[in-house]
């Protein structure tokens, strides 16, 4: 059995303590998951088994939403509600104060990673070397935040929905918005409600996912075109060779062999079709 499911991640639990139950409980081989969610954040979290681990890196660039709630008036050394706090503050501002900063935040911008992430430097993980006192400052990274909606502020609670590129970290959006409006701020809750073409609607908690509930991998690229190949291309492309009759304008789709079996992704270009992933 190969593809993905679509979890429904609880509070207090990692990401990879998902993987290993979902391996356990089905006794998969190969199992990961395609993008990390912090243990305090809760929300929708794709895993991949078997031979879809290898389609894993095509998940990487998705558009990302979360619903989030940042705490105002305080920061801590994780930028988070698990972390110990650096100061607290009472504050007084205003509702259109808060949501235009907020605002602010939409579009390009270098976002600075936290000192506790799962970024490496030197192959070990951020979070460990902050962990042993040792700050690491990352560059900062290009992100983009596409939208920001249903905002809403009650001091000192400010809550919304924001859909970003990849590399964004929330947490540094409670952060930077808390030294915007000089108060600090760091994020209270978080749970991821979509990633690419899938949403939080359709995700399974651990306890009740099935194997029925398993998304095929040809199924989890919806919005590729479908190629059909003959015998001959068929042979050149499992081959890794230039399937030449079909070319055209540059794009990724999903490839099905002579037998209409779907058999992996291929690179449509001016030269032809090339081999991407095979299944």
């Amino acid at each position: 059995m190969d593809g993905f499911f679509l979890l429904n991640k609880e509070k207090g639990v990692s990401s990879n303590f998902v993987v290993q139950g979902i391996k356990k409980k089905f006794n998969f081989k190969k199992v990961g998951h395609l993008g990390t969610l912090d243990p305090m954040a809760t929300g929708l979290l794709i895993i991949a088994v078997n031979k879809a681990t290898k389609f894993s890196s095509y998940f990487l660039n998705e558009i990302k939403a979360y619903s989030a709630e940042v705490t105002l008036g305080g920061s801590t050394d994780t930028d988070d509600a698990e972390g110990d706090f650096l100061y607290q503050k009472d504050i007084n501002l205003s509702s259109k104060k808060v949501l235009t900063s907020l605002n602010s935040f939409l579009g390009d911008s270098l976002q600075q990673p936290p000192s506790y992430s799962a970024l490496k430097h030197k192959g070990k993980p951020l979070y460990k070397y902050a962990r042993e006192g040792k700050i690491i400052v990352k560059p900062p990274r290009e992100i983009t935040i596409f939208s920001i909606e249903n905002t809403n502020f009650k001091t000192p609670l400010l809550s919304f929905d924001i859909t970003c590129s990849k590399g964004t970290y929330i947490r540094a959006i409670a952060r930077d918005i808390g030294e915007l409006l000089g108060c600090g701020g760091y994020l209270s809750k978080l749970e991821r409600i979509e990633q690419g073409c899938f949403s939080i609607k359709s995700a399974k908690c651990i306890d009740k996912i099935s194997k029925d509930h398993i998304i095929t991998i040809k199924e989890a690229f919806p919005n590729l075109d479908s190629l059909s190949l003959n015998r001959e291309e068929t042979k050149i492309y499992t081959n890794g060779g230039i399937v030449t009759s079909l070319h055209g304008k540059k794009k990724i789709c999903k490839i099905f062999s002579d037998i209409n079996q779907f058999i992996g992704l291929g690179e449509v270009g001016d030269k032809g079709l090339k081999l991407k992933q095979l299944v």
